[in-house]
Order: C-alpha cells, then structure tokens, then sequence
C-alpha cells in the first residue's frame, strides 16, 4: 500500500496521502488499515463508472472526512449518525439542496459498500435525511430561438476552431447532447445511413443513442468534418482542443471544461447576457422542439431521458406564459 501512495501536505497541513488517479486519501480511511483503504479506492475504480460522477463523490466524501478530522474524529468507526447529521445542516447554510443532497448521497453509498466489505459495522448516513427539495422546472438558463440562431450565425468560420464551436453548439441544440457525450464522439460516432446523416452518442449509464441530423447540423458537422479532413480510424476524437490562438487544432480530444468556456466566451461576443453554459442547449433545443409542434414523449426519446418528468424540466414554454401575464399588471 504504501508504495502505491505518496504524501502531500493539503490546505489544512493534514498530511493525507495521494493516490494516483484519485487524489488525497483522508487520513480517517487510513486508519482502517491496508484492508479499509483499498476498500475505499475499489469504491471509486470499480462500482462507479462514470468519470464525473467518481470525481464529484470522490471530492464530497473528501470534504466530509476532512471536517470529521477537525473535529477530533481518528476512525471510521467513530462516525455516529449525528455527526454526519450535522455536516448536512452546516451544508445546508453554504450551498443549495441539490447539492447537500448530492453530498449525502456520496456519503451513504460509501458507507453501504465499507459495511459490505466489513470495513465498518453499520452505516451512520442511513438514518439522516436530506433537505426537502422539490422542483417543477429547471434552473437551466435557456436561449430564445432567435438568441441560438444569433449565436450560430456570430461565429466566424473561416479557421478550423470557428468550425469545430459551430458544429459543438449545433450538435448540442439540434440532438439534445449533454457535452460530456458530444466531446466523446470519435469520427464513426458521424455516419451516413440512408440519405442521411447520423450521430451516435454515448450518455450516462453505458447508453448508446443514434439520432438523424437536423439538416442545417448535417450541413455544420460536414463543414468540420472535411476541413480537418476526417478519415475512418477509429477511435479518432471528433471534436479536438485548440493550439491556442493559433485557430488551428490538435490531435488530442476537446475537453469538457474547455468546451463550456468556448461557449461562455462566444456568447459574450454574440451580445449575450444571460450566463449560459452548455447545458443551456440541451434546454433550447427541448423548448424549441416542443414550441413548435414537438411532443413530450419524442423529446424524451430524443434527450435519453428515463422519465418524461426530467424531460419536463426542460420545457421552458410557460417561461413567456408567465411573462405575458406579469405585463398585465398596469399601474394607472
């Protein structure tokens, strides 16, 4: 154990050893010995498979085990319910429900998987509640129709980084993609079938989703696709990062975080206020889909979504609803 680690002195100068891969592993696991600690990082490699959520895990549990060490916590054993009680309600005051629910989450699914391994003899965040949090729309900045096709439309094309932003943004709107599936597309994720153009996505959960092109996106991703003369390996990244100022691109994969602060960056320069990202596209397109004719049950298929109540989230038609009745109100 101790070859495959290495100190380093955190924030705090509580000496915590690194895990390749992993990051800091908090003194408290270390104290459940060899066993306990490769428990703890199996959690991460082996029962959570996608990436982002073992980062996001990885960095609550984290977090709770430091506070528990603050507070003169030396053992797994020693974490009774109250005390994982009481990081929620201190959460609580600092950040929104979503996320102290999220933290919490976190904390119970690491701490079912130690009892299973018999690392610990019972599981003190079963009992504890989160807050009540219970939405009807979501939060998800959304873009006007028109707002989208200014964006499209602002985007110079004339350098392979300006036709690389187009066709993301598009892909985006026009199939419902979370970003983490569009930056993973390879070159065979884009494939004729029939007369038309198609994109395979890979979303969360280990699905596998085809949809046609919406033609002005076939008309963007062909664009991409022949400047940067994408041929038939597989495996090849379809959306790549940038040589800095230069225009030109690489041959190593987009990264997600790179992509949201492209589309931060060419909304500011579109004129656009609200402070989108990119799951802003994902609510454009479900809103524009269904204004216009859509139905709930297609848009559902079309985002992946397993219930039609997440897709709902996303309708953002009563927005204007809403507003058109507010300018009812007239003082005389």
């Amino acid at each position: 154990m101790a070859n495959d680690l290495q100190l380093f002195t955190g924030d705090d100068d509580d000496k915590v050893p690194v895990a390749p891969g992993f990051g800091a592993v908090p003194a408290l696991v270390l104290s459940a010995g060899e066993k306990g600690a490769y428990r703890f990082l199996e959690f991460f490699a082996a029962h959570l498979r996608n990436p982002n959520t073992r980062a996001a895990y990885f960095r609550d549990v984290c977090a709770f085990f430091l506070w528990c060490q603050r507070r003169q916590i030396r053992a797994l054993s020693e974490i009774r319910s109250h005390h994982v009680a009481g990081y929620v309600e201190r959460l609580g005051k600092t950040h929104a429900p979503p996320s102290v629910k999220q933290h919490l989450a976190a904390i119970r699914m690491l701490f079912d998987w130690l009892v299973i391994g018999q690392i610990v003899p019972h599981n003190p965040a079963s009992a504890v509640r989160g807050p009540t949090y219970v939405v009807h729309t979501g939060k998800t900045p959304v873009l006007l129709g028109e707002e989208a096709r200014v964006l499209l439309d602002s985007i110079q094309t004339d350098t392979l980084v300006g036709l690389r932003d187009r066709a993301l943004i598009a892909l985006l709107v026009y199939t419902f993609a979370r970003v983490s599936a569009a930056v993973q597309m390879n070159g065979e994720d884009v494939y004729m079938q029939g007369k038309r153009l198609w994109v395979r996505l890979h979303e969360k959960g280990g699905k596998e989703h085809t949809l046609p092109c919406h033609h002005e996106l076939e008309g963007y991703l062909d664009a991409y696709r022949d400047a940067i003369k994408m041929g038939h390996e597989k495996g090849t990244p379809l959306f790549r990062s940038a040589m800095r100022r230069t225009g030109r691109l690489t041959d190593k994969r987009l990264h997600r975080i790179d992509a949201c602060r492209m589309v931060k960056r060419r909304a500011r320069a579109a004129g656009i206020r609200s402070p989108i990202g990119c799951h802003t596209f994902r609510a454009t397109g479900i809103t524009q889909y269904l204004l216009h004719g859509g139905k709930l049950e297609h848009a559902q298929h079309m985002a992946a979504h397993e219930s039609s109540r997440t897709t709902g989230l996303y309708d953002r038609r009563k927005d204007e609803i809403t507003l058109d009745e507010v300018e009812r109100i007239v003082l005389t």
